[in-house]
């Protein structure tokens, strides 16, 4: 279960540097739609490829951003309903979402999403809009985003089963970036 318990801690650290980054991305998409309002107001100058670039920003923050989104425990939870659940029992849940919801999930999309991207790139795609950009790149978000969440899935799935078991301490935080020296070699004792 150590190994297992490894290979989580570098899914986690994967996705927290890729969701920390694609954070940045939403400072991008403020400039450009500033930008792009401020130069149509006061220039009468537009251009669809920044509009369109904004979108795509956006993009990458949410389909990179998933697999963090799920490590941090941030994602949508029905609370009224889990908050009167015993901790093993949410648990439980968690091991059984992932197994037969999230994870199918991401193999459907990835299975539709890498030739939805690969037709996009090999054909050169571009937006019907005047001025527009290419697609393929925002269309890769799909499987990279997926991609990271089935990651981030099965980085769950391990530390829930090693919670299960007692192998983990559930306050343990296996994402090294959130611990200090002190917390992460607790953690290492308590994973092993």
């Amino acid at each position: 279960m150590s190994a297992l318990l490894a290979v989580a801690r570098l899914i986690d650290r994967l996705n927290t540097t890729i969701g920390r980054a694609a954070g940045w991305l939403i400072l991008g998409a403020v400039v450009v739609s500033a930008g792009n309002a401020l130069s149509r107001k006061f220039l009468s100058i537009g251009s669809n490829a920044w509009l369109e670039l904004q979108w795509y920003l956006y993009a990458g923050v949410f389909m990179l951003g998933a697999g963090y989104t799920l490590l941090k425990d941030a994602h949508v939870r029905i609370d009224i309903v889990s908050a009167q659940l015993r901790k093993r029992s949410r648990d439980w849940i968690d091991v059984f979402g992932h197994i037969f919801f999230l994870m199918p999930l991401c193999l459907i999309l990835l299975y539709d999403g890498i030739p939805f991207f690969l037709r996009s790139f090999s054909s050169g795609e571009h937006s019907s809009n005047a001025g527009g950009l290419l697609l393929w790149p925002v269309k890769l978000l799909v499987p990279l985003g997926f991609g990271l969440l089935l990651l981030q899935a099965v980085s769950e799935l391990i530390k829930r089963i090693a919670i299960l078991r007692g192998q983990l301490d559930d306050k343990v935080d296996v994402d090294p970036d959130e611990t200090g020296p002190d917390e992460a070699n607790a953690g290492g004792g308590a994973a092993s």
